[in-house]
């Protein structure tokens, strides 16, 4: 399966829009590297924690959306694009969007 961020795919024919397809999850941390990332913050540097958490997110989401491609005969996904929103402290839902195409 092709992802691509931009509209086109380049030296390939789109023959086929299928529509939007998405992916989410929401996801929190530990409690126990909560309380270490409020100490980081006073220090400075990476929150490796919240950082580890984002990138587990995303890949989870990219594959829901993936499958949800798959289920409609898709062989690639155009156009994509990632929204994070914070749920509550600790807790933030990835969103992954993209439409679904055919191509040649």
């Amino acid at each position: 399966m092709l992802l691509v961020n931009t509209d086109y795919i380049t030296n390939v024919e789109i023959t086929e829009s299928l529509g939007l397809v998405k992916g989410s999850t929401i996801r929190a941390k530990h409690v126990g590297r909560d309380i270490a990332a409020g100490l980081k913050n006073l220090v400075g540097g990476e929150l490796s924690g919240y950082a580890e958490m984002i990138d587990e997110a995303r890949q989870i989401a990219t594959s829901r959306m993936v499958k949800e491609a798959e289920g409609l005969g898709a062989d690639a996904i155009i156009n994509i694009r990632y929204s994070t929103t914070a749920v509550t402290q600790g807790a933030a839902e990835i969103l992954i969007y993209g439409t679904a195409v055919k191509t040649k």
